[in-house]
């Protein structure tokens, strides 16, 4: 029990003290070079607010739907080696037929077209 508060105290008292001196020793003096928007380089050519497509947004949701996908199939050549296996490729195969089925709406109503 000892070690594991000693352990915690030291973590936090660490962690105070680092940032401690990050507030402590960062240099805030901000000027025009450090507040315009970045371009390569070159002058702002316009607002750097400008309005962002969704499209980008579904993308990358998609991504990361198929990419737990992936991760949720990942162990799944190590559940045949359960007692039931049939349990696991039931709940595997519900999990990929739902998002297949997903998909499937997603293409059908439009949503991966980039151009409308």
């Amino acid at each position: 029990m000892n070690m594991v508060t000693f352990t915690l105290t030291s973590t936090l008292a660490l962690s105070m003290i680092l940032t401690l001196l990050n507030f402590w020793l960062a240099q805030m003096n901000p000027d025009s070079e450090k507040l315009s928007p970045y371009e390569c380089g070159f002058d702002p050519l316009g607002s750097a607010r400008l309005p962002f497509s969704i499209r980008f947004f579904l993308v990358a949701i998609l991504f990361l739907l198929f990419d737990l996908e992936i991760a949720l199939l990942l162990p799944l050549p190590w559940a045949t080696q359960l007692k039931h296996p049939t349990t696991t490729l039931i709940w595997t195969s519900a999990i990929v037929l739902l998002l297949t089925l997903g998909l499937i709406y997603e293409w059908m109503q439009g949503g991966l077209e980039w151009a409308e």
